[in-house]
């Protein structure tokens, strides 16, 4: 599964949008997991053909975003309990192994981009209501790059598309999981523990503090799925 589209110039504009804004509501849980996709009620959504759409949704179906069957459609992919645990075991040990790497690349310049990157999500709010979730797009891309600092100094481009695909995967279940921990859940607390670790040159305290706040959006989903 990809994290970011690559490039293709001979996917259409319209197609290569449609699918764009598929991908987005498909991860941010707009479109739940197992709901089918009719194409009436997508072509009304988002104002498109019935062209385009197909188009977007194998696109997506190759990703594994979304499920194809040829007697029932597409449908959103599912999103289980053991599909999340080997996805958290599975990003607790890539990013351990990515960590350990810029550890030993340790350089100011990886230390000034964790600064920066933690300094802009602390003043950003989790969400834009103050009454209950709703995301916050400004939230979730520095949200994104703080986790993008903490790695980058790894040096691996390998390593590092695999943490992003992992991301991505990752991203849809905490969405699912948002709203029930909203308020609930001191996020910038435990970012501001997974900081304090990396810049106090203490790898495995910083391994740790990572590997608990990522089971703790497992716990989260397990407790009340969505």
């Amino acid at each position: 599964m990809l994290s970011e589209p690559s490039p293709d110039i001979s996917m259409p504009t319209l197609a290569r949008t449609t699918y764009d804004r598929l991908r987005a509501d498909v991860l941010s849980g707009r479109w739940q997991p197992g709901r089918k996709l009719l194409m009436h009620e997508l072509r009304d959504h988002y104002q498109v053909g019935a062209s385009p759409l197909r188009e977007a949704l194998n696109r997506l179906a190759s990703e594994e975003w979304v499920v194809h069957s040829d007697q029932r459609g597409f449908s959103v992919a599912q999103a289980t309990q053991a599909q999340l645990d080997d996805l958290v075991s599975t990003r607790i040990a890539v990013e351990s192994l990515a960590l350990t790497q810029a550890f030993a690349a340790r350089t100011p310049a990886w230390e000034e981009d964790m600064v920066l990157a933690f300094h802009r999500l602390s003043r950003t709010s989790r969400s834009v209501s103050t009454e209950g979730y709703e995301e916050n797009p400004e939230w979730e891309r520095l949200h994104r790059a703080f986790h993008e600092s903490l790695l980058k100094g790894c040096g691996s481009s390998l390593l590092l598309g695999f943490c992003e695909q992992l991301y991505d995967q990752a991203y849809r279940y905490r969405q699912l999981a948002a709203r029930k921990a909203y308020k609930r859940r001191h996020e910038l607390d435990e970012h501001r523990a997974i900081f304090d670790a990396v810049m106090g040159v203490q790898l495995e305290e910083a391994q740790r503090l990572i590997a608990e706040h990522y089971r703790r959006t497992a716990g989260i989903f397990a407790a009340d799925p969505a």
